[in-house]
């Protein structure tokens, strides 16, 4: 396996953006979650929470604790912004706003009320139980509900939250795009401040990404690169601020090689179903494809490769390009 580049547990990685790593590396999580404070000076957005590890807290205090041009009359975060569902993006929620609560009270402040953050998310189309029992956990009085009966301030495509990117108090907006696929509910977020988008886990620093639905994380891919080029002709952003990994310097470079590979991998399904079609073969169970597609390859990638191939031929079956029959798939028109 590839050695992975060192990441430090604090980076600043621009004037207005600090990288603190959720302390999680892991095989799914490379060096661990990226969580990102975004603004000039505080109040600050904070993007994602980590999955609630106790080691990242201390970063993440000292890193507001360090930042430039504090004011102890505003509070450390106003927003966090949820960029999907999964746990090591959401966990840390709680030891979040318990910290943001104690730097308040710590600073002097017990007197003034305390102005506590907004959490943000793009809403799931149904209850999701995992989210559901973090929510739960939350202290009343730590963050501010979005109504008497709910909790998250929703998030949709084209939203804009403006960010202190100046120290005189001037705004930069940081831009929500949905982008579905990975997850139902992710969202990508383009700062143009950076000339950045942050992509949460749809691309990634190193190696590729996973998906739960592939229709729509192709289309969130191609979605993504059309929107780097503005409606005035001009890129509106090149690199990436992923979930996972480093920043990709060359990020939308990156997002086409990811789209090019799943077009690439659906290329050479449909050529074995002709193939076995013109050969009169038939039908192929998504394993005889795998070991087809993959024959110079170890056996043991076969299986993740499978579920790959399953997402490709359930995307196909959505277009009308395909049929499963008997548990095996059958190319259909001509």
């Amino acid at each position: 396996m590839e050695a992975l580049e060192v990441i430090p547990a604090i980076s600043r990685i621009s004037k207005t953006v600090t990288r603190i790593l959720g302390q999680n590396p892991g095989k799914f999580t490379l060096q661990g979650t990226n969580t990102y404070l975004v603004g000039e000076r505080n109040p600050y957005v904070l993007l994602d929470t980590g999955e609630g590890r106790e080691e990242y807290i201390p970063y993440l205090k000292q890193a507001l604790l360090e930042s430039p041009n504090h004011d102890p009359q505003q509070p450390y975060v106003s927003d966090i912004i949820l960029t999907h569902r999964h746990h090591d993006h959401i966990g840390g929620l709680h030891g979040v706003l318990e910290l943001l609560r104690k730097l308040w009270d710590d600073g002097g402040n017990s007197s003034a009320p305390y102005r506590a953050p907004r959490i943000h998310k793009v809403p799931l189309p149904g209850q999701d139980a995992r989210l559901q029992s973090v929510l739960d956990t939350l202290e009343p009085g730590t963050f501010i509900p979005a109504s008497s009966t709910t909790v998250l301030h929703s998030l949709a495509d084209t939203d804009v939250l403006p960010i202190t990117a100046g120290p005189d108090g001037q705004t930069s907006p940081l831009q929500v795009l949905h982008t579905p696929g990975h997850t139902p509910d992710s969202l990508c977020l383009y700062y143009p401040a950076d000339r950045a988008l942050f992509t949460a886990d749809t691309v990634l620093g190193h190696g590729t990404a996973v998906f739960e639905d592939l229709g729509p994380y192709m289309a969130s891919l191609r979605k993504m690169i059309a929107f780097a080029q503005g409606a005035d002709g001009t890129q509106t952003y090149n690199t990436v601020y992923p979930g996972h990994g480093p920043v990709a310097a060359e990020g939308l470079a990156k997002i086409k090689t990811y789209l090019h590979h799943r077009e690439e991998r659906e290329g050479q399904i449909v050529k074995v179903l002709q193939l076995a079609r013109a050969e009169s073969e038939g039908e192929w169970t998504t394993e005889a494809i795998v070991a087809n597609i993959y024959a110079k390859y170890p056996r043991e990638l076969w299986a993740p490769a499978a579920h790959s191939v399953e997402l490709h031929l359930k995307k196909l079956e959505g277009d009308g390009r395909v049929e499963k029959v008997d548990g095996a798939w059958v190319l259909l028109g001509h």
